[in-house]
């Protein structure tokens, strides 16, 4: 598929449309022009979402929290996701969101969904 037209995205089926494209450019270079355009169906999906499906479900770092639980996971065991223990804790003290390399660092290498992760996390202010 190539590049997708940009809009705002206002039926479910332009949702699911933008949702598998985010599936095809996941792996798309740093810095690309494909990067980019994640980027921005990310922030489209989200706002669609946070419109359409006000489901009370985890958000992206409770999910992890769960999972680690589940997993047996420490803060230490995510620094290979996350880039470094700073990042790690600021993320799980709810002082900043994940990076799209973040998002799919998770997803790739321990399966988190990305429907889950690309959600907004409720973060704590400054």
């Amino acid at each position: 598929m190539k590049h997708m037209e940009l809009k705002l995205i206002e039926t479910e089926k332009e949702y699911n449309n933008a949702i598998a494209r985010i599936d095809e450019l996941f792996d798309a270079p740093q810095g690309s022009k494909e990067a980019k355009e994640l980027d921005l169906l990310v922030l489209l999906v989200n706002k669609y979402e946070l419109e359409n499906f006000p489901i009370e479900e985890p958000d992206p770092i409770e999910y992890i929290k769960i999972r680690m639980e589940e997993m047996g996971l420490k803060a230490t065991d995510l620094v290979p996701y996350m880039g470094n223990k700073g990042n790690v804790s600021r993320v799980l003290n709810r002082k900043r969101g994940l990076s799209i390399e973040m998002i799919r660092n998770l997803h790739k290498g321990l399966g988190f969904p990305l429907d889950v992760l690309i959600s907004e996390p409720k973060l704590t202010p400054a």
